[in-house]
């Protein structure tokens, strides 16, 4: 795992990619700085971190686009598979190296609060506590992108799924009030969510029974409540949307609230995407 992490962290220092991904952070950054900092004398540096939140969605993806894709474009991954080392530890060292390039540029962002709090009252403990929350909230995000990127050997089409795929993540509570609050509207939605995860499964497993199975069970549940009792499904789709968005958890430590079980939740997102990025590199491996 250390030679995989090593050797892509150097990759990363030698690519043009890492430099625009710090450089677009370090500059919205600044931006909600002078937005909120300075222009309108706000004492709260959190209020930046979710102004910048936004900006993930772009920057992650380019930044993940060529993690695992690029060794199968080159056919290299088939190279990683004879060392005599683990899928697991092949994917956890590729994390590690982006997590690197990601912690850099935040440790620069890391020291706005202390020059802010020289010319005015800074609450250093809820900056301080956002800004973990927000490395927590990327990390999560790197390891969506790093799975996504294993499902495909074109750079192009991993970052163009993931930047809808966190789009989605980003407005999904907006979108889930919108498409509809009824009890219809909810039970009807999460029958789509039951067929596309349905899709998920039948692509990772190419296994039909049990693609069959998981999504017949998951729609006949949901027929059977509803037509139980509705009133159960009343609202549920946003309320759904809001305990899944990775951001909606975020803007609770922006508010001042620090919200461990959102920690809990960010940590569970990552191992989640990570076991699938190493299963995506198993069934490979073994085709």
């Amino acid at each position: 795992m250390t030679a995989v992490f090593k050797h892509e962290l150097s990759n990363y220092f030698h690519s043009l990619t890492t430099y625009i991904f710090g450089a677009f952070l370090l500059a919205f950054v600044g931006i909600g700085a002078m937005i909120y900092n300075i222009q309108q004398a706000v004492a709260n540096f959190e209020y930046v971190l979710g102004f910048v939140s936004l900006v993930f969605v772009v920057i992650v993806p380019v930044l993940t686009m060529r993690v695992i894709a690029e060794e199968r474009k080159q056919k290299t991954d088939q190279l990683l598979y004879s060392l005599p080392i683990t899928t697991t530890q092949v994917v956890t060292g590729k994390y590690l190296a982006l997590l690197v390039i990601y912690l850099i540029p935040l440790c620069i962002v890391a020291i706005y609060p202390l020059i802010f709090a020289k010319y005015g009252e800074v609450y250093l403990i809820t900056s301080y506590g956002s800004i973990a929350a927000f490395f927590i909230m990327g990390a999560a995000l790197i390891a969506m992108g790093t799975f996504i990127s294993s499902l495909t050997e074109n750079q192009g089409f991993a970052a163009g799924i993931g930047i809808a795929v966190m789009l989605l993540n980003y407005y999904s509570v907006s979108l889930a009030e919108h498409v509809s609050a009824t009890a219809f509207g909810s039970a009807a939605a999460l029958c789509v969510l039951g067929l596309v995860l349905g899709a998920v499964i039948r692509f990772m497993t190419k296994n039909e029974n049990l693609t069959y199975a998981v999504t017949l069970g998951l729609l006949v549940t949901v027929g059977i409540v509803y037509f139980t009792d509705s009133t159960v499904f009343e609202g549920l789709l946003p309320k759904l949307m809001t305990q899944l968005s990775l951001f909606e958890r975020f803007y609770k430590f922006v508010n001042g609230v620090f919200d461990l079980t959102a920690i809990i939740y960010y940590l569970t997102v990552i191992a989640f995407f990570l076991f699938l990025s190493v299963q995506s590199l198993e069934k490979r491996r073994y085709n």
